[in-house]
């Protein structure tokens, strides 16, 4: 939420310094623009005008829905987070475009363009797509993936920012647009995370752990989010340590774990038995020295 707050901060900061500009240019945004109508070779604009369109129309709802498929384990947990992830990504932009009408900022010159683009220009469309669907994206691969997660979500976040720094380069948007976008996707996926968590806990914890009963049961205090848990060095209830015939000796009192007393009571803790036989202090036997 702090993140959130601080992303939502900066972006209204940045969209008063646009209002009082009147729409014009900010930081480096006509250095890059120049900079750019000076670099464009046939192959980079066609490879820029691929990345860039991957950042609009079918492929990040798809995207966004198959980050829901990874976040859930069971069919219907499945369904729900990609519903989820999508009513996300459809509310980022509703609200993205009613920022766009009221600061109505225009777009560079089109003598510059060199891919077609619409509407108002801050915060980049494209940009915060983009980047609401990596953020989601990235979410699923760094809970789900088993191997190799660093690298899927260090390529899937490359894809997000390429997607922005391609509008740029190609004269459709000023680079403070861009930076608008990102930072309105870090506020809403900020503001998203922390509703799930607040309102909706145990659909939170199903997605988590899979069908949610060792966090809800920790909720609850049955302790069965923490069972299993061993404490190394304490015995567990119904063994005993006592001294014999000047040796230590720690016994079992019976093969299954009983309840243990009221007063030693640890809710959630169960017991743990030493089974393996390398565990087991020997005995010597004793001698009979009454004839001594």
């Amino acid at each position: 939420m702090l993140g959130s707050l601080v992303a939502f901060v900066l972006l209204v900061l940045l969209g008063v310094t646009v209002m009082v500009q009147g729409g014009g240019t900010l930081f480096g945004d006509r250095d890059l623009l120049e900079w750019s109508l000076a670099h464009r070779p046939e192959v980079v604009v066609t490879l820029a005008r691929v990345v860039t369109h991957t950042g609009s129309g079918f492929v990040p709802y798809a995207l966004v829905a198959l980050a829901g498929c990874l976040l859930g384990r069971t069919a219907r947990q499945r369904i729900l987070a990609a519903a989820a992830c999508l009513v996300c990504l459809v509310a980022a932009q509703a609200v993205r475009f009613s920022v766009m009408a009221l600061l109505s900022r225009p777009r560079p010159a089109v003598a510059h363009w060199a891919t077609d683009a619409g509407h108002w220009s801050f915060p980049s469309g494209h940009t915060t797509t983009s980047a609401v669907t990596a953020g989601l994206l990235i979410l699923a691969v760094w809970i789900r993936a088993p191997r190799g997660r660093s690298a899927i979500a260090a390529a899937v976040g490359c894809w997000g920012v390429l997607v922005g720094l391609t509008r740029v380069y190609l004269g459709v948007h000023w680079f403070s647009d861009v930076v608008g976008g990102w930072l309105f996707a870090a506020w809403w996926l900020g503001l998203a995370a922390y509703a799930v968590t607040r309102f909706a806990p145990d659909a939170c914890a199903e997605v988590l752990r899979g069908d949610g009963t060792g966090v809800r049961g920790a909720l609850r205090g049955d302790g069965a989010g923490v069972r299993g848990v061993l404490l190394s060095g304490i015995p567990g209830p119904g063994s005993g340590a006592g001294p014999a015939h000047g040796k230590v000796e720690i016994a079992s009192e019976s093969d299954d774990c009983g309840a243990p007393p009221p007063s030693a009571a640890l809710p959630g803790v169960e017991c743990h038995v030493r089974a393996a036989e390398a565990d087991r202090i020997p005995v010597p036997p004793e001698r009979d020295v009454s004839q001594r």
